[in-house]
């Protein structure tokens, strides 16, 4: 529980910085419409992209596991987000009710095991992602978006404990995005030939008891300048 409640604080603060308080009104401060379904299902279209699906390209290349993992960890930022508003709207809720709904998932038991290898071919994942696009599309409840989140999550080598630890890792990478310039289009995002998300993610295996303060202050040092 405590970690869904620091993950879902840590969105909502994010949220209220990027789009200004009473963003759940589905407006952000600029006067942009917020979709958060639109952004989930996109942020699927990119995580199927990670696998070799195609048939007529790279037909023997095997799926990007690290990059899944970012897709799922974008994923769930959107799923989240989708929740928090859902629960003011709704009058639903605090923050840590829309938690304890999380947790009263029917799979959520499996999501706090250790996880497990990978036993599935890409195909039956990819499908798997297609149950939350179907969730999507169908209109279903966050609460159902969740749940088929959560098997995304889990045939991606992520439980409850990794999960966090990446998304931490991203709320920070996002944090820092926008306080140098991305939403007007100044951010810098490959660093000497790697994309922003590599670098973070080598700096959480590294150091990976890192804080979020010592994180954003690795992203700095490392950040080009000029």
């Amino acid at each position: 529980m405590n970690k869904i409640i620091q993950m879902l604080t840590l969105q909502q603060q994010l949220n209220n910085a990027t789009n200004g308080e009473g963003w759940e009104g589905g407006v952000t401060k600029n006067g942009k419409i917020i979709n958060w379904r639109r952004c989930i299902y996109l942020e699927c279209a990119e995580l199927i992209e990670s696998y070799p699906w195609k048939h007529w390209k790279n037909i023997d290349a095997q799926p990007d596991y690290e990059n899944i993992k970012l897709e799922a960890v974008d994923i769930w930022h959107f799923i989240m987000s989708q929740g928090l508003e859902d629960y003011k709207k709704g009058r639903l809720g605090s923050i840590e009710s829309l938690a304890s709904t999380i947790s009263a998932l029917p799979n959520f038991d499996a999501f706090t095991a250790p996880i497990q290898p990978i036993t599935t071919e890409s195909y039956a994942q990819i499908e798997v992602v297609e149950v939350l696009l179907k969730a999507l599309f169908c209109q279903d409840s966050t609460e159902a978006l969740m749940q088929a989140f959560i098997d995304v999550a889990i045939q991606s080598s992520l439980n409850l404990d990794s999960l966090y630890t990446l998304y931490i890792g991203k709320n920070i990478l996002n944090q820092f995005r926008q306080d140098h310039g991305y939403k007007v289009g100044r951010y810098i995002k490959v660093w000497r030939g790697r994309e922003d998300n590599v670098v973070m993610q080598e700096i959480l295996r590294t150091t990976p008891e890192i804080s979020p303060q010592a994180l954003y202050q690795a992203l700095s040092d490392a950040y080009p300048q000029g």
